[in-house]
């Protein structure tokens, strides 16, 4: 008789959600192109002062509120860089697409927004024409 091991993990990872790790996470100079500043709308850097360098499961991780998940960091970050490393592996991931939540505003969104976010200059617009998923099948009970 095989035992299973049941444990509790509170956060969920980035390459969870995908079913694999992204190349940025394993090195640092896929980061080289980002400039914080020209992704910064308005070039107003206050939304970007709550991005810091957390850990998760004892690794270096940043927070991706798009998809309530984190984005571990595999490499070494150089001492005083923390958040600016933290902060230019968000904007990759955001940026390329490759966030879960990012992905899921084609589906979603309630209303017209780019689909990469302002970073991304000519972004596709999505939620333009949202309408509510339902389940085939479902109707909504009489009087509501």
């Amino acid at each position: 008789m095989t035992q299973s091991h049941l444990t509790t993990k509170i956060g969920i990872d980035a390459e969870e959600l995908a079913g694999h790790r992204f190349p940025y996470q394993e090195d640092p100079s896929l980061l080289d192109d980002i400039d914080l500043m020209a992704l910064t709308p308005g070039e107003d850097l206050n939304w970007l002062e709550d991005i810091h360098l957390l850990g998760e499961d004892d690794m270096p991780a940043v927070f991706d509120r798009y998809s309530n998940s984190f984005l571990k960091i595999y490499f070494p970050i150089p001492q005083g860089r923390e958040d600016e490393i933290a902060r230019k592996v968000l904007m990759k991931h955001l940026t390329s697409g490759n966030s879960y939540g990012i992905q899921l505003k084609g589906r979603h969104a309630k209303f017209a927004q780019p689909a990469l976010g302002p970073w991304v200059e000519g972004s596709e617009t999505v939620g333009a024409d949202y309408h509510p998923s339902a389940l085939e099948g479902w109707e909504r009970p009489a009087g509501h």
